[in-house]
């Protein structure tokens, strides 16, 4: 980018360079950042909650540091970002996109991964749009009004995570942190054509976050660069220290930097191409981005992955009963203050029976045992991320292949699998498929190999096939 290019459309990472050098100060990122959404937000509906004087605070305690040499040099210094309102903030009061929890008390202090992106230098401006309590593929909240692709602005964003993918889209942040149980990271990324990455479940801790399915929920950022999702993944590594308040599905495993290997390329990489299912559940623009990725990265071999049908059946089970039992209580007492649709699926997964879902757990292992053995043949598989560009807002039916069927569960037809055994994968977006909006593609490896789908994704992205420009607004 050029010197005149305005500092909200640049990345994260030349953000943090210029801050470091002086040619910008953490104000005045800050400053360009909370601007860029009063001019755009009326329109594009992605954040719920600024906090504006916070981050000016922090912005200038950061200057001033940098004046006076107490201020170190760190990968994200002076970076806004802004986080799903599932994450806790201090102070305001974790949504989780609901009507309900604005009753419950403001949070006391920050969540974890927030508490750790501001230690590498980042700077948090405010909370984001999503479907309540995370169960949804659209973002058309009835609580906040619906969240809009800032490509098409009367098209959806996606979801669950659509704020934050709309954010990053729209240029007002150039980081954002959301979460993934079925596809709420890909699918937004796919429609709003940025890069997500979710990674392998156990990696990053979830503590100071509202939870959706505790067994299948994942957090992880999104960007308009592969690198900048590198450096926000490496700022949110490592284990928790012991407490009452733990992630019992975090792993406790060694930090893996990925930000120095991010360039080393695809050489000597096995790369398979997901087929079947994967092929069935894709229209035309899903299967030409697809088609465009594996040609750049030389991925030939067509892959069958097996039990993927018995696995995403298996992920349905689960969600739909763990998240009626979290939200019991309130199914009861307040249950007209649900938005409807999601009311409609926890009552539902409130009446399966316990056999099914220990059965669905069940399926689960031996899929991810299947899966396994895929992987001792590849390192990398592709696949689409939603079976079609983002859909107008309101609509209700998928024509998918000749098959008629509701919207919204259907948009995770093609991640829902992928996160059920918990698999890194990177969105990475594609133009020219679609003939005017982006769609995205998974780039998926075997747990804990966050590195080599970044890899693949730094390749699309330097041959041009893969981008995130900001959406003219």
């Amino acid at each position: 980018m050029t010197r005149a290019t305005p500092w909200w459309q640049r990345d994260a990472a030349s953000m943090a360079r210029a801050v470091a050098a002086g040619e910008v100060t953490a104000t005045q990122l800050v400053q360009a950042s909370l601007d860029r959404i009063a001019a755009t937000d009326r329109r594009v509906n992605a954040f719920t909650d600024l906090v504006s004087a916070r981050a000016l605070e922090r912005a200038a305690q950061i200057d001033a540091g940098l004046a006076d040499g107490s201020q170190a040099v760190l990968p994200l210094l002076g970076v806004p970002f802004a986080v799903k309102n599932l994450f806790d903030v201090a102070g305001l009061r974790t949504l989780a996109g609901s009507k309900i929890e604005r009753d419950s008390a403001p949070a006391t202090e920050d969540g974890l991964l927030v508490r750790r992106m501001e230690a590498a230098g980042a700077i948090l401006v405010g909370a984001l749009n999503m479907d309540e309590y995370a169960y949804g593929f659209t973002t058309e909240n009835s609580h906040e009004g619906a969240c809009h692709n800032p490509h098409n602005l009367d098209r959806t964003a996606g979801g669950s995570s659509g704020g934050c993918a709309a954010a990053v889209a729209a240029g007002q942040v150039p980081l954002t942190l959301g979460s993934d149980t079925n596809g709420s990271i890909r699918v937004p990324s796919s429609l709003c054509g940025i890069f997500g990455l979710k990674p392998t479940f156990g990696r990053l801790p979830r503590t100071g976050s509202f939870p959706f399915v505790t067994s299948l929920d994942h957090l992880g950022p999104f960007a308009r660069s592969v690198r900048d999702l590198a450096l926000a993944y490496d700022a949110m590594q490592g284990c928790e220290e012991k407490g009452l308040h733990v992630d019992a599905g975090c792993a406790q495993r060694a930090t893996e930097f990925v930000v120095n290997d991010v360039d080393l390329g695809i050489q000597g990489l096995r790369i398979g191409v997901l087929g079947g299912y994967f092929h069935d559940n894709a229209l035309p623009e899903a299967r030409a981005a697809l088609a465009r990725v594996a040609q750049a990265l030389g991925a030939s071999d067509r892959v069958e992955l097996p039990l993927v049908e018995a696995g995403r059946a298996a992920a349905f089970l689960i969600t739909n009963s763990e998240g009626a039992a979290l939200h019991l209580d309130n199914l009861r007492q307040r249950p007209g203050d649900f938005e409807p649709l999601s009311r409609d699926r926890f009552l539902a997964g409130a009446l399966i029976p316990a056999a099914w879902v220990a059965r669905a757990q069940r399926v689960r292992t031996r899929y991810a045992r299947a899966a396994a053995q895929v992987f001792e043949k590849y390192d990398l598989l592709l696949a689409p991320a939603t079976p079609c560009a983002a859909t107008p807002i309101g609509a209700e039916r998928l024509d998918l292949n000749g098959r008629d069927l509701p919207l919204r569960p259907n948009m995770g037809v093609l991640t829902q699998p992928i996160s059920c055994i918990g698999l890194p994968v990177c969105a990475v977006p594609v133009w020219g498929a679609h003939p005017v909006l982006p769609i995205g593609v998974q780039v998926i490896a075997a747990p804990w190999r966050e590195d080599l789908v970044l890899r693949a994704a730094a390749v699309l992205e330097a041959a041009g096939v893969c981008r995130a420009p900001v959406a003219k607004l």
